[in-house]
């Protein structure tokens, strides 16, 4: 991304109208088995050839099947395009030029949340649209109208708003289903940081959500039932998940992680468990935890930072019970390590930081004490 080229901030370009947003996809569909009916809801962009992203070992998967189900029931032919692994902006440009070579309409995003990164701001530099099918319910990447950008080591480096969200979000729960039981418990992690960080985007009278506005009742709304799904389902989902069973509890779950997180967090907006994640990916230790596992314990230093200890209390008995970190330990950070933690601190406070979205100044030594409480906390579960 060069410093020149015009890009679109919805804080910029929705912000001073003041007003309260909502955003989400045209649809989203969910159903096990769903690959075989891609094509059945892509007939309305009465495109002609797709271009599929996917690592390889997926596109050597399922590749032939939706590259099937697009020919047989939208008309579309498509053809298969390597994700390298990173949702870096090299990345991005490596997937445009591959896509400029042929006569591409639209984008498939197939993958986990850094292939869906790839594919909505590889569509958006190219003007066509992006349809998402994630293979993981470990994030809430799939419905937003953003991109997590990271460098090609893993830092992350900024958030990349788009003007529109992707077309449509189609989830075939037996591949999620499939995965490993970590990542959707990890996306249970992202799910559960939706309401706080709303409901502290709300209480501040100069929070934004994701969309440059101020949180919608919907987004709020969507939010709370994220949080009552999780408490409600999420530790039987993680059993579940386990064994491999697409149970009741696991199909709650996987829409509450994609879906209700995904609306959530962007209409209602972030508080400090992002940027404090964001923080924590500035330290090689914390590289082996993905996205969820870092937000899951950032919420409870946020809750902490709030004085909110019933509700700190809560969400670190459930990261402790469905296998999410809950000390620091878990991230290989220690609270005596007091020059790491201020640098995660320093680096979650960097200007445009969703931080700043708390109903409250917020200074580095918060955000250090924050972690270091939300160790204590954990460490006393024990």
């Amino acid at each position: 991304m060069t410093e020149s080229e015009a890009r679109f901030d919805p804080f910029k370009d929705y912000g001073s109208v003041e007003a309260k947003v909502y955003s989400s996809p045209h649809k989203y569909v969910q159903k096990k088995g769903l690959i075989k009916d891609f094509g059945t809801f892509l007939k309305g962009l009465e495109a002609e050839k797709a271009g599929i992203i996917g690592e390889t070992f997926l596109l050597d998967i399922h590749g032939e099947q939706i590259i099937n189900s697009l020919k047989e029931k939208a008309g579309v032919d498509a053809r298969m395009l390597n994700f390298g692994g990173e949702s870096s902006w090299q990345e991005v440009a490596k997937i445009v030029e591959d896509v400029k070579k042929d006569s591409i309409d639209f984008l498939v995003g197939f993958g986990g949340g850094k292939t869906i990164d790839t594919a909505k701001a590889a569509g958006y530099k190219l003007r066509i649209p992006v349809v998402i099918a994630p293979t993981l319910a470990s994030n809430d990447a799939p419905c937003s109208a953003l991109s997590v950008i990271y460098s090609a080591e893993g830092e992350f480096e900024e958030y990349f708003f788009f003007p529109d969200n992707p077309y449509i979000v189609l989830v075939d729960t037996e591949v999620v289903g499939k995965a490993p039981e970590r990542f959707i418990v990890s996306g249970m992690g992202d799910a559960m940081a939706t309401y706080y960080e709303a409901d502290a985007c709300n209480r501040a009278p100069h929070g934004r959500n994701m969309v440059g506005g101020r949180p919608t009742m919907c987004g709020l709304a969507i939010g709370e039932l994220c949080k009552d799904v999780l408490y409600e389902y999420g530790p039987q989902a993680s059993k579940d998940a386990a064994k491999k069973e697409v149970t009741e509890a696991v199909e709650k779950i996987i829409e509450c992680n994609t879906l209700l997180s995904g609306l959530g967090f962007e209409s209602g907006g972030l508080g400090a468990a992002h940027a404090i994640h964001n923080g924590m990916t500035i330290t090689p230790k914390t590289h082996h935890a993905i996205h969820g596992e870092k937000v899951a314990f950032a919420l409870v230093a946020q809750l902490v930072m709030e004085d909110n200890k019933d509700e700190a209390l809560r969400v670190s008995k459930f990261n402790k019970e469905v296998g999410l970190p809950y000390k620091l330990s878990d991230l290989h950070l220690e609270a005596s390590d007091t020059e790491t933690l201020e640098l995660i601190a320093k680096r979650s406070l960097e200007p445009g930081e969703s931080i700043y979205n708390m109903p409250f100044p917020v200074t580095p030594q918060m955000v250090v004490d924050g972690m270091v409480g939300a160790d204590e906390l954990g460490i006393s579960l024990d």
